[in-house]
């Protein structure tokens, strides 16, 4: 049965900004306020798309939000002209404008949580909109986020789409950030892997001290249910929170996993031993041989997989069967990160390529590779069914590195944010994107 692991990178957004809004995220914090350029942010993310289709991997683009978001600001009680409402906003309340400006929805790994067929209970793809309710300038994407996944993946007989859970913190829900999953092959049922940093109701399990648990082990099991995954291929896990106080926010921070292996620090998960063991003995029940690489925390230490992003990249399986990992620049520039890594592919393991890229405008907010992506597993069918206004060709590459040069601008600040002009630059530049991915009309000011 032919199947894919398809890719499908976030586009940054026209107001990609320094806001430093994500408390327990170092890199976002640490960069608050810098000068940002919104251009080459988008130019070097398209960059990336672009070389991972040129290896043959199959690859995608999820259209970026409507920012400022003047709705939510008017819910607020902002009122007037939306020149207005921004006014009010930058003069009474600038990190409310900033909020509702954030350009965060670039992370696609955190738009839903993504279930193939394979494992299914109906052998329908499954989406659930994250709904991001950890962090407000968050909380507002999952609306649009689950037009733009409808218009994408529109076709009832093979996609099934969820809206999110409830917007509550009992069942906070980061999306695929803390979702992996493990199978002998993308097109056979495999085993779904949830990380959660705490329970909402059951006190047995420690939480972090300094910095918020945003993932709820009650919202992996709905995400189950919801998807109709059966017990046998579900395994949940508790993130360590010792190393979520030291910024590991999402579990793609700590670890990722592709096909049969699980690429992790040592110090990821609570009971390692014990998810590991579960690991392999419910993927072999499917025919697969779970293998762990555990990277031990005297080679690279948990403050050096925070800032250099080892474990947010991407973990690719190449045409010849072996692994292909994507990581930032960043970790050429750690030694002891560089060092594990050349050890790594010189062993006769499943990784053995690294190709390094330059996405510092994402990486200084604190997103890396892993983040700017959502992972679809597609049968051949269901593949055939996907909006191909979507699908990044050589000549949609083209088109949208023109239509990034026509709409972006090279520098915002701030206090760029209060200029209404950016408000109608992001909508022209929206609304000529959703024709060139043949999406319809799925932002607010399109339907409204």
């Amino acid at each position: 049965m032919t199947a894919y692991e398809m890719n499908f990178d976030g586009l940054v957004g026209p107001t990609h900004n320094y806001g430093g809004l994500s408390y327990g995220n170092v890199a976002s914090q640490s960069n608050s306020q810098a000068v940002s350029n919104p251009r080459e942010a988008a130019l070097q993310g398209l960059t990336k798309m672009k070389a991972l289709m040129d290896m043959g991997f199959k690859q995608g683009v999820l259209a970026p939000q409507e920012r400022p978001d003047v709705a939510a600001l008017r819910a607020l009680g902002f009122s007037g002209s939306d020149a207005e409402v921004i006014g009010k906003a930058a003069r009474e309340a600038p990190v409310l404008l900033a909020s509702c400006s954030s350009a965060s929805s670039m992370w696609t790994a955190n738009a839903c949580t993504v279930s193939p067929s394979a494992d299914t209970a109906d052998g329908r793809v499954h989406f659930t909109a994250a709904n991001l309710n950890c962090k407000f300038h968050r909380s507002i994407e999952h609306p649009t986020t689950s037009r733009v996944l409808a218009a994408m993946f529109a076709d009832e007989r093979h996609f099934a789409h969820h809206p999110a859970l409830p917007a509550v913190s009992q069942f906070g829900d980061e999306g695929a950030a803390n979702h992996t999953r493990f199978c002998k092959s993308y097109g056979e049922p495999g085993v779904e892997f949830f990380v959660f940093g705490r329970s909402a109701f059951d006190s047995r399990y420690p939480v972090p001290q300094r910095y918020p648990a945003r993932q709820t082990l009650e919202a992996c099991q709905a995400v189950a249910r919801l998807h109709g995954l059966s017990e046998e291929g579900v395994v949940y896990a508790q993130q360590n929170p010792a190393v979520i106080d030291q910024g590991v926010f999402h579990n793609d921070v700590i670890a990722v996993g592709n096909g049969e292996v699980l690429f992790h620090h040592q110090d990821a998960f609570l009971d390692s031993e014990r998810v590991l063991a579960e690991l392999a003995d419910k993927l072999a029940r499917r025919g697969g041989r779970f293998r762990a690489i555990c990277v031990p925390r005297d080679a690279v230490s948990v403050e050096d997989a925070v800032q250099s992003y080892l474990f947010n990249s991407q973990l690719l399986t190449r045409t010849d069967g072996n692994m292909l990992l994507i990581v930032p620049e960043e970790c050429r520039q750690n030694p002891q990160v560089w060092q594990y890594l050349t050890q790594l592919t010189g062993e006769e393991g499943p990784i053995r390529e690294v190709k390094v890229f330059d996405l510092k405008q994402s990486m200084q907010n604190g997103g890396g590779p892993a983040c700017l992506r959502l992972r679809v597993a597609l049968k051949e069918e269901e593949f055939q069914a996907v909006n191909p206004g979507v699908v990044l060709t050589p000549e949609l590459y083209t088109r949208l590195v023109a239509w990034v040069e026509k709409h972006y601008r090279d520098r915002l600040t701030e206090a760029d944010l209060a200029d209404p002009q950016l408000l109608v630059e992001c909508r022209t530049a929206l609304d000529e994107l959703t024709g060139i991915l043949k999406l319809g009309s799925v932002y607010p000011f399109q339907i409204n």
